[in-house]
């Protein structure tokens, strides 16, 4: 007798090879979750910083420091544009990935998912990491945590999944929970037509275009 599969990876079937994008704040943990979280469905896991890093040559500091804020959402942009191509990903995104338009049309031809955590644990986070951060780069780090915080919850608060995470979580609790709510979304999620489109004219006649 052939034993059921996993819970995961019937679940990987369901998805059909759909992307998942893990939105939020930096200090989120979308990296650490995202680790595990791929495992269990068999997918390949990337972190979108990492892969802007190796495409410009420069540390993130240093493409802040020469282009700016916008020159480094360009760039982040375009690795967006060859990420959406491929399928079957975790992609921890950067935290300000979701304030260009453009960028939202990528992440939601796959799955959404903000891990939310409360500013305080986001701020403990943060100051226990060594890694540079330059928005956060001024002399009093916890304002400027809260403005971007402020300015950026309603546009994470359009992903198709919401995580909440607690103090004390560990990475792979916080991906169990995910995992545990992802089938409701496919449910809600509008199923694509089995067959190409046939577009129809007033007399029932196939026509290219209803123009």
């Amino acid at each position: 007798m052939t034993a059921a599969p996993p819970p995961e990876g019937d679940l990987a079937q369901r998805l059909q090879g759909l992307n998942l994008y893990l939105v939020g704040m930096m200090g989120a943990g979308k990296s650490a979750v995202g680790r595990p979280l791929a495992e269990a469905l068999g997918y390949r896991f990337i972190d979108a910083d990492s892969v802007i890093e190796q495409t410009a040559g420069r540390s993130i500091p240093e493409i802040f420091a020469n282009d700016g804020e916008t020159g480094f959402r360009e760039l982040e942009t375009a690795v967006l544009d060859s990420i959406a191509h491929w399928h079957s990903l975790v992609v921890a995104t950067g935290g300000g990935v979701v304030t260009r338009p453009r960028n939202w049309g990528h992440l939601q031809q796959g799955v959404v998912i903000w891990l939310d955590a409360p500013q305080e644990l986001l701020l403990a986070r943060l100051m226990a990491d060594s890694t540079a951060r330059p928005l956060l780069s001024q002399a009093d780090p916890a304002e400027r945590l809260g403005a971007l915080l402020a300015e950026r919850r309603p546009l994470y608060g359009q992903a198709d999944l919401t995580v909440a995470q607690q103090t004390g979580e560990s990475p792979s609790q916080i991906a169990h929970k995910l995992l545990e709510a992802l089938p409701a979304i496919l449910r809600q999620r509008q199923q694509a037509p089995a067959g190409p489109v046939q577009l129809l004219d007033e007399a029932g006649q196939p026509t290219p275009s209803l123009n």
